[in-house]
């Protein structure tokens, strides 16, 4: 087994890493590696001058700094197994600094463009019927495109009003689910899934035209057709922004948007709060006395 092997299998099976990081860091590895055997050097020499050289190298051929980043991310995690392995004496990863990023705010949909967009009735096919479900679904609970298709029927818990979502890193979260994501969920499951359903379907929860699991190219069909045909240009990701944003809006405090949308740390969730400017500075004039 070659070093890359090994480490795809620590990545996949220890850490939990996703198929798409797994072969992500694949690539920027062979490209190290491939940078150190041009210079006589291997796996063993690894260390913080010559990852310095090799981004160097990467940052002249225009890599951006997400891309620095991702690699960056990718040598810790390799230097930590090659150190575990025995490879490395030391492990020079913990030294090796990411290059500051420049985070783009998201896109949020305005609470009244948002309920009026998702208020468009689709046709009652089962494709309409679906694409309803899924556009509700990413709103109500905001979860990724990904860890909606990979729901199945046990995963929705209709007495609780709750979802069972399985996140990054197989780490599980139960989401609330209000009540028209219910009702549109519901009229998938009765007029839209059976028409659908064949021998490849087993418990996906939502379906494709050909009986199997939805694919996450398919939900960001549904999501891009069900927005234009209400004059909004909306892809997955802006619901999700949307869902965590209207959230901060309404009072809900960051720790919970935090769980609610499965994120490691609150780092990541403070990203929303820009768009909580206006909501803070109303509280401001009606509670300080000097405003």
């Amino acid at each position: 087994m070659s070093v890359l092997d090994g480490f795809a299998a620590y990545l996949s099976g220890e850490l939990g890493r996703s198929p798409h990081t797994v072969r992500g860091y694949l690539a920027d590895l062979r490209s190290l590696l491939s940078h150190l055997e041009e210079r006589g050097l291997g796996p063993e020499d690894v260390d913080v001058p010559a990852v310095r050289g090799w981004l160097s190298h990467s940052r002249d051929a225009g890599a951006g700094r997400a891309t620095l980043a991702r690699r960056v991310a990718a040598v810790r995690a390799f230097t930590r197994y090659l150190h575990r392995e025995g490879v490395l004496a030391a492990d020079p990863g913990p030294r090796l600094a990411a290059p500051a990023q420049r985070r783009s705010l998201p896109t949020v949909l305005g609470e009244e463009q948002a309920a009026a967009a998702l208020s468009h009735r689709s046709e009652d096919s089962p494709v309409g019927l679906r694409r309803r479900a899924v556009v509700e679904l990413l709103y109500a609970t905001g979860v990724r495109v990904a860890e909606l298709c990979a729901l199945d029927l046990s995963d929705v818990d209709r007495s609780r009003e709750t979802v069972r979502v399985l996140g990054k890193g197989g780490k599980e979260r139960t989401v609330p689910v209000g009540r028209p994501a219910l009702e549109a969920l519901d009229a998938w499951l009765s007029g839209g899934r059976p028409e659908l359903a064949g021998p490849s379907s087993a418990d996906a929860l939502l379906l494709g035209v050909r009986g199997g699991r939805l694919g996450v190219r398919g939900a960001r069909e549904d999501v891009h057709a069900h927005f234009r045909a209400a004059g909004i240009d909306a892809a997955p990701h802006d619901l999700r922004h949307s869902a965590a944003t209207h959230l901060l809006n309404g009072g809900a405090d960051l720790r919970s948007v935090q769980e609610f949308l499965g994120h490691a740390g609150p780092r990541s969730t403070q990203i929303y709060t820009h768009v909580s400017v206006d909501r803070l500075r109303d509280s401001y004039r009606r509670a300080h006395p000097r405003a």
